[in-house]
């Protein structure tokens, strides 16, 4: 855990200096996606295969990115954000579905490594940038809001085509973020257990989206249809024989991961059929918050979280002790229950339950 806090750079603002793209590169990062990535040394073609959409989201146009997002993102490659950010070291706990669990290559105490960042300051300021073109081209198109959050424009308009040219490039970032994230996992195993990649066998099981809206097609009242999907608090779940489903995991549905907090468990499991037609493909992506963040800065005063999490056999790095406390257990739903009821309505199935045993959070 020493070795990994002090390889990913973690909490707010958290840069790297030894990889400050320049304007350029950077343009090819947010175009290129994770193929930026094996050309730079930092993944392989293995990996693109288990990464939604291969890492890369199609029609990413720098042009539409403001230079303040560019300016913010530069040095923020493979570093992990504040919040609810972190990378999961744990193992397989329990195994619901073992065909599942073995085409995914998971096994009975097998150690895991579970990353969850995504696109930095630059998607952040992308998301700013363009609340306040969406505000103005509501009122535009004479688009009615019920809360001014809930801002847009037609998908064929000027601004909806510039605004998803930027969040495909902010997409297309964190696909890289996460990609150098594992690279620098990997490193740190080594590092640490002198073994190389092939004992290690650090393997890439599946990168997925997540607070993303991406063009599908899907049947409406009987009828394709070529529809915006939103995804926002959620994670894609194509079922079993879907051509975007990656070859080897076909048979069984496309991975979806549901983290817990990081006191108790998270979840492998994969999309159904039956998800699909009824979500559009689509389930939660965490066991979602119980408390505000101040409320649980209120329930944590006084207590020693690291210790806490240090009885249950768990090892907690932070960023700084504030993001702790925002983020103690209590202040999750239990991913248990979360989790049976996504399973129960069948938009997606259990595949196996993770332990954690060390946390960082940024």
């Amino acid at each position: 855990m020493n070795a990994l806090f002090q390889n990913i750079p973690a909490g707010v603002g958290s840069k790297r200096k030894d990889l400050k793209l320049a304007p350029k590169e950077l343009s090819r990062v947010m175009e290129k996606g994770a193929r930026w990535t094996i050309e730079n040394g930092y993944g392989s073609s293995d990996d693109t295969e288990h990464i939604e959409g291969q890492g890369c989201i199609a029609g990413a146009d720098p042009a539409c990115v403001s230079e303040r997002a560019l300016e913010r993102g530069r040095a923020q490659l493979g570093t992990l954000g504040s919040g609810n950010h972190f990378v999961e070291v744990g193992f397989v706990d329990e195994i619901f579905d073992e065909k599942a669990a073995g085409l995914l290559g998971l096994y009975k105490d097998q150690m895991t490594v579970l990353v969850h960042t995504g696109s930095r300051g630059l998607g952040h300021q992308v998301c700013d940038d363009y609340i306040k073109v969406m505000l103005q081209a509501s009122r535009k198109y004479g688009i009615e809001l019920p809360d001014p959050q809930l801002c847009c424009a037609p998908v064929d308009s000027q601004e909806g085509k510039k605004y998803l040219g930027a969040m495909a490039c902010a997409a297309n970032f964190a696909f890289v973020n996460r990609q150098v994230i594992t690279h620098w996992v990997r490193e740190s195993f080594e590092q640490v257990f002198h073994l190389g990649p092939r004992d290690l066998r650090l393997e890439l099981v599946y990168d997925v989206c997540h607070n993303m809206a991406k063009m599908e097609t899907h049947n409406v009242e009987g009828k394709k249809r070529h529809l915006c999907v939103h995804r926002k608090g959620a994670t894609r779940a194509f079922p079993p024989g879907h051509p975007e489903v990656p070859s080897p995991y076909r048979s069984v549905g496309q991975p979806v991961l549901i983290p817990g907090d990081m006191g108790r468990y998270s979840y492998v499991l994969v999309g159904t059929e039956q998800g699909f037609h009824e979500s559009f493909g689509s389930a939660c992506h965490g066991a979602g918050r119980l408390m505000s963040r101040h409320q649980a800065k209120k329930a944590a005063k006084g207590r020693s979280i690291v210790r806490e999490l240090e009885d249950r056999g768990i090892l907690v790095r932070g960023a700084s002790r504030a993001t702790l406390v925002e983020e103690i257990p209590d202040a999750y739903k239990d991913v248990n229950d979360v989790v049976h009821v996504v399973d129960g309505a069948g938009l997606a199935r259990k595949v196996v339950k993770l332990r954690p045993i060390g946390v960082i959070k940024g």
